[in-house]
């Protein structure tokens, strides 16, 4: 790497987002998802963690062969099974990646792996080794980096780089390190290894401080070359450095943060809408760059100044991210070619079949609502395209409610089957949901949230519901959008049972997380 101001952007939201506590993404999600980063400028994805699951294979394989621009990687422990599953899982990728890892620190070692430091530095020499064999790119990450024994850690980095790994990643596996101490790692561990020079050296910052994006950039300026980051920051406990903050941070103070990126500033919106739609997860809404109050501004003496000069209270513009305002576009008289010029000018390209299922539900919308905004037409195709996939889908909701019992009637397509329910309950939704569970009988989830939020303004405003669901340890989220609040809650429900079955097949490992 010879330009030393160019950054490269290392996409973890496939792998390590997914391990957020109920995200889960099924194969057509995660080709969603990976074209986007692609049209974002994303330098490298990772894919999943190929021995996880059969379902983590297929897909990680499927984002490795569509895949056209990014390096395409994925995660694998020191065995040999491992690395072979990686590799067999990106090997038709026109540029693979294997990413193998270890702990290093005296914790991990002894507790985790019940391993001595020499065993350990056996494992590296062997496992990076054997990537190298397959592949020409490797990565290598001592896990829980930033609690290791710098001599040890040290000796690590030199025996991968000596066996073939192109890439060193030092994580701060459970958030613990500050920005001086982060950065100090770095500086040390360039200065005193001997081939430091022959890698590329990258950061992986988890969040449990609040630190990540302000450790992954006291990295950079320490010597890193490449950063490991996700989508909104989504993630193991409290997440990952958000991607979009540090490509922001480095644009918008190039003038202390010397270095760019290949980042696309202006996808970065779109991209954060469709990890949210197909995770589940809300932004919360000051969440930098792309919570709904990153631009608000509700003060007079703010507002005053706004109308002055933007620049006065906005250190980017909306505009930047991809952000559009909130306008009047659409309505019950408008055409096809309309709403396709629209969904192109917001970002989105549909086949026939999507366009005319988004198309129908536009106009069903428009029906029933007075004004149609973007958030209404970006909520709902983002439920469109996310329910295109699904094996349980919703069909018909019928409700009778009010001073009695509730009642519904639900007709699910299933597997390509329409079933119909009808059932009581204490209330509507309690109705309605018992009428999946009569449907699709998963007798062990259990309803651990359910969320609703409206899109825009007004009575008529089109309803956004979240559901959690939990089984055995594993909880999945679900999302819906409707104008009718219980019609996108059978839709979120059902989004959510959907991914439970994804995840029903992922067999627990042992270890997952490199970072």
């Amino acid at each position: 790497m010879t330009d030393q101001t160019q950054i490269l952007i290392f996409d973890t939201t496939l792998r390590d987002g997914e391990q957020s506590p109920g995200c889960s993404m099924n194969i057509e999600e995660k080709l969603q998802v990976a074209a986007q980063l692609e049209a974002m400028g994303v330098d490298i994805i990772e894919a999943g963690f190929a021995i996880a699951s059969q379902g983590d294979f297929d897909a990680t394989s499927a984002v490795a062969k569509h895949c056209t621009r990014a390096i395409v990687a994925s995660l694998a422990r020191a065995g040999a099974k491992d690395i072979e599953r990686a590799w067999e899982a990106v090997r038709h990728a026109k540029r693979p990646r294997i990413h193998t890892f270890i702990a290093t620190s005296p914790l991990h070692m002894r507790v985790k792996l019940n391993k001595s430091p020499d065993e350990v530095l056996e494992a590296v020499e062997r496992s990076v080794r054997l990537a190298r064999k397959l592949c020409d790119d490797v990565e290598w990450s001592a896990e829980d980096a930033t609690r290791s024994e710098p001599d040890f850690l040290a000796r690590c980095i030199e025996t991968a780089i000596r066996e073939g790994a192109t890439t060193i990643n030092l994580p701060d596996t459970v958030g613990y390190a500050t920005p001086e101490t982060y950065g100090a790692m770095f500086r040390d561990m360039i200065a005193r290894v001997p081939n430091a020079d022959r890698a590329i050296f990258s950061t992986h910052c988890h969040n449990d401080l609040g630190l990540g994006v302000a450790n992954t950039l006291a990295a950079v300026a320490a010597g890193a070359r490449q950063v490991e980051s996700t989508i909104n920051g989504i993630g193991e406990r409290a997440g990952n450095a958000a991607i979009e903050e540090i490509a922001m941070a480095m644009k918008v103070r190039a003038d202390v943060l010397p270095f760019r990126t290949g980042i696309v500033a202006t996808e970065i919106t779109r991209a954060s809408r469709l990890v949210s739609g197909i995770t589940g997860f809300q932004v919360q809404p000051n969440k930098a760059i792309v919570g709904a109050n990153a631009f608000a501004h509700e003060s007079g003496i703010h507002q005053d100044g706004m109308i002055k000069d933007a620049s006065t209270y906005e250190i980017m513009t909306p505009e930047s991210v991809g952000l559009t305002h909130s306008n009047l576009v659409m309505g019950k008289h408008s055409g096809r070619a309309a709403f396709r010029q629209k969904l192109e000018e917001m970002g989105y390209e549909l086949g026939d079949n999507a366009f005319q299922d988004a198309f129908d539900r536009f106009k069903a919308l428009a029906d029933a609502k007075k004004s149609v905004f973007d958030e209404d037409i970006l909520a709902l195709v983002d439920d469109e395209v996310l329910r295109g996939h699904d094996g349980i889908q919703v069909r018909e909701v019928e409700i009778h409610c009010g001073t009695g019992p509730a009642r519904a009637i639900l007709t699910l397509l299933v597997d390509g089957v329409e079933h119909t329910a009808a059932t009581r309950g204490n209330g509507p939704v309690d109705a309605l949901f018992n009428a999946i569970r009569a449907l699709v009988p998963h007798a062990g989830a259990v309803l651990e949230r359910y969320e609703v939020h409206a899109v825009t303004g007004g009575t008529d405003a089109q309803a956004e519901v979240s559901v959690l669901l939990s089984e055995d340890g594993r909880t999945t989220r679900g999302r819906g959008a409707h104008h009718d609040t219980l019609v996108a809650s059978a839709r979120a429900y059902a989004n959510a049972l959907n991914k439970l079955i994804v995840k029903r097949g992922r067999a627990p490992v042992d270890a997952v997380a490199a970072g």
